[in-house]
């Protein structure tokens, strides 16, 4: 769903899903700055009945990788609640992320970054691990670097997982 698109009902459920998980350690959801992360121009969601129980969200941007412009899907925000989880909703919910992606048709890459932990349930669903220096902008407008070790990881859509550019991620903005 194109997020000019979710209504103010929406935006509560999403409010309820995130902060039922990271509240305590991070403050409240916002959607046009989720804990200080950038925010997605689309929203895949997952329901159950009237309760949001899954959540993937993307956003286009142009980075530079190496001195390559590169189109990319940055995706952030998946979670699936606790009471949905073990019955392959964080895979659906990835699957569809990726026919969105796919179907904008101006992406060539998703990319996102995670904890160590997640690295395999990403591999899984197709996804391909990177190392590299990343350069992005903090909440407050400040520089971050971060050197390689991270897991970075992207998804091919429009080209090969080879065809993704050697050298530093400049995410120009900032991360999801």
């Amino acid at each position: 769903m194109p997020h000019d698109g979710l209504g103010s009902d929406d935006l509560v459920a999403l409010g309820s899903l995130f902060d039922a998980e990271y509240l305590d350690a991070f403050g409240p959801w916002h959607p046009a700055q989720p804990y200080g992360y950038a925010g997605h121009d689309v929203h895949v969601l997952a329901w159950d009945g009237s309760r949001l129980v899954g959540h993937v969200g993307w956003a286009r941007r142009r980075i530079d990788v190496g001195g390559t412009e590169v189109a990319i899907a940055g995706v952030g925000g998946v979670l699936v609640a606790d009471r949905a989880r073990g019955r392959g909703l964080g895979r659906r919910l990835l699957g569809d992320c990726a026919v969105s992606m796919e179907a904008a048709g101006d992406v060539d890459f998703g990319f996102l970054g995670c904890r160590e932990s997640a690295v395999p349930f990403y591999r899984a669903c197709g996804w391909h691990r990177i190392s590299a220096l990343e350069r992005s902008v903090a909440r407050d407008g400040s520089a971050v670097v971060v050197e390689p070790g991270p897991p970075l990881l992207i998804l091919p859509l429009r080209t090969r997982a080879d065809a993704w550019p050697p050298g530093t991620v400049d995410l120009r903005g900032r991360a999801w």
